[in-house]
């Protein structure tokens, strides 16, 4: 305890707190006040470092200009009420053990604020140190609190509605990334500051009204030692006792003033993150005009008769000489600046727009997912959000089912958009938008409910099902009447991974196939050796992939897939050809992917007549299915939804089984009007399987 005084007479508490140890070592040293007996001199000077120190936190309050550049505030609230509890526990010891030695056994400051400040006479101290708890505890404390409360209320209510903003500027380009990140930490700063202000004004009241219930304590435990234990007349045991209670009950109560004072003032102005242990002294004492004013108003206490001059001229001292380092550190930053180049400074001072680059052209989100601003909980985590996990979730699955990585998902807010309204895009273009309700569940009608469902009425829009938006309490009803119910990260997470596993074939580029190449050459390096550009062009390579995404065949088996190409490219480069002759070896693959382990396989075939009237069209009009007389494709078209639709109502993946000329062409007939159709040629059917005949598509 004398190491730590000694210390912090000296000014050595600043290297200290630099050092990130004062901070716990004053707490520390606090608790040891309670337990251990202080010297009287030792209590001056712990007196005087108090006083010193509220002082200074209150100049500090006063010169901040936010009451972010103050953030550690509350926490050095907390540290001075703790110091001064514990040195009104060590002065009560000390006032109640020594106090019948006299006025001055409990230390000169104690006596100096029983004597001096109050004349020596109790009944004006009683007063005045009523008054000044008065003043604490009913006007500053109170109205402090109450402020901080409000503000940390009205703080986080408006949480989203800056952020919003931020991301509106962002958006609109007038800020870029790093400064829209700084205004969020500063949003998160101040929310968190408010709210330690709203729990620490609960400080200084709780302290407020420990001093009123510490100074009846010492009177009447005064009273008592003093008459009983000493023999003290009830005359001196009043003067003595209640004289040292009331300049012990002063001294620790003018601290307990200023701070509230400091708290008040915080709390009423009109923010950056702050690391606790090494940024409070900075904060402090970074301001010279607070050093100087603490130290002038130290040293003239210092002077007055009756003060204890040592303690006082001491910290006035040390307060002047912490002004005079951080005038001089100031100065010389000063001097350097003005050591610069004069165009240097006028950069400095009225920044130049910067030239465009290529920087400045921000390339299009491979996938793109845009919220209102009422979803923003779904992505925050902080509010419990499950929509970034979701995602995550995925895009794992599909890259483990399409056989390569899936892009990341950018996920932002769009004011344009409405409140509930999400929107889904890939390479900038929408291909998918709806409205969730994040607050509600999803009861989605599989086909056969048995009753109806009070809510918004919607509809689900990976399946088009017709759903209900329901609350959360009716989720046990709706899901006994045969709903399915699912919140809305599932409806958005379903909803993209059912347009990615469409969209494949545009989420896999040259770089995605290069990865897949370098993956597979560590484990058949001598596969891919030569392979590319060697036997088939990279943008070959691509085509034949996407190819087969597009028809969705998976791509994970690259090894048969590279295998053929070695085989077949020598003979062709076109990618149909090259994408037949890889279906072919995917054969089991894909056949799997309808039936199972099924070995026999229902499909739809084409009469023969059709098949001759389409190998003619074909042969007339080009590869792509031009020469089709478009009310033979209209009908072909509607026949083909019907026998796919019987199939599906029996439970079977609807298959179309045609020769290999026609596959490719009538894959890109039926790829939009029936997605859920595929398209197999014969040769496509392995030797294992059996094919059985369903329907025949043009059969008279």
């Amino acid at each position: 305890m004398e190491l730590k005084a000694t210390l912090f007479s000296f000014g050595s508490y600043r290297s200290l707190l630099t050092k990130g140890v004062g901070t716990p070592v004053l707490i520390v040293a606090s608790l040891g006040m309670v337990i251990l007996p202080m010297p009287a001199f030792m209590l001056d000077i712990l007196f005087t470092f108090n006083i010193s120190l509220a002082l200074l936190v209150l100049l500090v309050a006063i010169y901040s200009r936010r009451p972010l550049d103050f953030a550690s505030f509350p926490t050095v609230l907390l540290i001075a009420t703790l110091l001064r509890l514990a040195l009104n526990i060590a002065s009560t010891r000390v006032v109640l053990l020594e106090g019948h030695n006299g006025p001055a056994a409990a230390g000169h400051v104690i006596e100096a604020f029983g004597s001096v400040v109050i004349g020596g006479n109790y009944a004006v101290g009683l007063i005045v140190f009523a008054i000044l708890m008065i003043i604490n505890f009913v006007v500053v404390t109170k109205g402090a609190g109450r402020i901080a409360e409000v503000s940390a209320r009205f703080t986080l209510d408006a949480m989203p509605g800056k952020q919003m903003a931020i991301d509106a500027d962002l958006n609109a380009g007038l800020i870029n990334q790093d400064e829209a990140k700084r205004r969020r930490a500063d949003v998160t700063a101040e929310a968190d500051f408010y709210g330690s202000m709203d729990g620490a004004s609960k400080f200084v009241k709780g302290d407020a009204v420990a001093g009123i219930m510490i100074l009846f304590i010492n009177i009447v435990g005064g009273f008592i030692i003093g008459m009983v234990q000493h023999g003290l007349s009830f005359a001196d045991a009043t003067s003595i006792y209640t004289l040292l209670t009331i300049g012990d009950g002063l001294v620790a109560q003018l601290p307990s003033l200023m701070l509230s004072i400091a708290a008040a003032v915080i709390v009423t102005r009109q923010n950056s993150e702050q690391d606790m242990g090494s940024v409070v002294l900075g904060q402090m004492f970074n301001e010279p005009k607070s050093l100087v004013i603490a130290a002038s108003v130290l040293l003239v206490m210092g002077i007055v008769p009756g003060m204890p001059h040592f303690a006082f001229l001491l910290l006035g001292a040390v307060c002047a000489g912490g002004a005079w380092l951080q005038l001089n550190r100031a100065k010389k930053k000063s001097q350097e600046l003005a050591a610069r180049p004069a165009t240097g400074a006028d950069a400095a001072r009225t920044p130049e727009q910067k030239e465009l680059s290529w920087d400045d052209v921000t390339p299009v989100d491979v996938i793109g997912l845009e919220v209102g601003y009422r979803l923003i909980p779904l992505v925050d985590r902080t509010q419990g959000g499950e929509l970034l996990n979701r995602i995550k979730g995925v895009r794992k699955k599909l890259s483990q089912e399409l056989g390569f990585l899936v892009p990341p998902v950018h996920i932002r807010d769009n004011l344009d958009l409405q409140p509930n309204q999400y929107r889904i895009s890939l390479m900038g273009v929408t291909c998918g938008e709806s409205e969730v309700y994040y607050d509600r569940e999803m009861a989605i009608n599989p086909g056969q409910v048995f009753g109806t469902l009070n809510g918004i009425e919607g509809r689900d829009p990976a399946f088009g099902l017709d759903a209900v938006w329901i609350t959360k309490d009716q989720v046990d009803y709706a899901q006994s009447l045969g709903y399915t119910v699912v919140d809305a990260s599932t409806v958005i997470a379903t909803h993209l991974s059912q347009l990615l596993t469409q969209q494949a074939a545009q989420l896999l580029g040259h770089d995605e196939v290069q990865n897949l190449l370098d993956l597979v050459g560590k484990n058949q390096p001598k596969l891919t050796e030569g392979l590319v550009p060697g036997v088939v062009a990279m943008g070959t390579l691509v085509k034949v992939l996407q190819n087969l995404l597009a028809e969705g065949v998976t791509i994970r088996d690259m090894r048969t897939l590279l295998q053929t190409l070695v085989e077949y490219a020598p003979r062709s480069q076109d990618p149909d050809v090259l994408t037949a002759a890889c279906r072919i070896s995917l054969r089991r693959l894909i056949v799997q992917s309808i039936v199972g382990g099924e070995n026999i396989i229902p499909v739809i075939t084409l009469a023969p007549d059709l098949e001759r009237i389409l190998h003619q069209s074909l042969q007339a009009g080009g590869a792509e299915g031009a020469g089709i007389e478009p009310g033979l494709a209209e009908r072909m078209q509607k026949s083909l939804t019907e026998a796919a639709q019987r199939q599906e109502i029996e439970g079977q993946t609807p298959v179309l089984l045609t020769s290999g000329v026609l596959r490719n062409t009538l894959s890109r007939f039926v790829r939009n009007a029936i997605p859920n159709l595929r398209i197999l040629s014969y040769q496509e059917i392995p030797e294992d399987k059996q094919i059985r005949i369903v329907s025949s598509v043009g059969q008279q």
